[in-house]
């Protein structure tokens, strides 16, 4: 295939839409290392029928509802605009309440309403993140350090590209959590590899993930692409260096 089909067919790819936080066109083509921590069954071994939980930054509701949450009970927040008109038609009927939030430092809920706050992938703040949890209320968060897809960012489209700090990691974090009142019960990070089978699929994620890949295009980045498409041609994938931290924090009794 000549440099002018593999342009036009990654274009396509670039072109295609994305809803809510859904992977699943890319089932075959991209897998990722698993992680050493198990999110969902720490945030499910927390969860009972009397739960007040919030899930900071549900994205298209899709991992809450697979925990089955109580309704009347269950919260969320999202602040992607598209996302939360997604949330609020799709939540609802399941009884949870979704919040649209702008700012960190400033949550649409009362003083210490929660017993649960989840949070994956989503920016926060450690003061206010305690003023809405109860005495002994948990946190649990799973993040994405500054490092994640950094070298291959830089190799697609020079520095600049990312807009996470490099320096984000799970160090600065629990010191912030713990700055804020948090005893910090649990914490792990690792590096684990993001493997694509092919560049289109590639094209495609680069394409949604545009804070760690600011001013990517086919056009733009096609030479860059081509060399990738050699190497997945000669190894049978490209691969990345991805950056995940695992936070499990407690807000004291009293």
């Amino acid at each position: 295939m000549n440099r002018n089909e593999l342009r036009k067919r990654w274009q396509v790819e670039e072109a295609k839409g994305f809803r809510g936080w859904d992977f699943s066109y890319l089932t075959g083509r991209m897998a990722e290392e698993e992680l050493p921590w198990d999110y969902e069954t720490s945030v499910k071994s927390l969860m009972d029928g009397d739960t007040v939980m919030l899930d900071m930054g549900t994205g298209g509701g899709e991992f809450l509802l697979s925990l089955s949450p109580p309704p009347g009970r269950t919260y969320a927040t999202e602040s992607y605009p598209p996302n939360y008109e997604l949330c609020r038609a799709k939540l609802l009927a399941y009884g949870i309440e979704v919040k649209f939030v702008e700012d960190d430092d400033v949550l649409p809920f009362e003083d210490g309403l929660f017993d649960l706050v989840i949070n994956r992938h989503e920016s926060f703040s450690p003061r206010e993140v305690s003023r809405i949890l109860k005495p002994g209320g948990v946190f649990v968060t799973q993040q994405v350090g500054g490092m994640n897809n950094r070298e291959l960012s830089r190799f697609l489209l020079g520095e600049g590209a990312m807009t996470t700090p490099a320096d984000f990691g799970l160090a600065q974090t629990a010191e912030a959590l713990e700055k804020a009142g948090f005893m910090v019960l649990d914490r792990q990070e690792c590096f684990p590899q993001l493997r694509f089978k092919d560049v289109g699929a590639l094209v495609f994620f680069a394409k949604i993930i545009e804070w760690e890949f600011a001013g990517f295009s086919v056009d733009r980045c096609l030479e860059r692409l081509l060399e990738l498409h050699e190497a997945a041609e000669r190894d049978g994938e490209v691969t990345s260096r991805e950056h995940r931290f695992f936070i499990l924090a407690r807000k004291p009794f009293m």
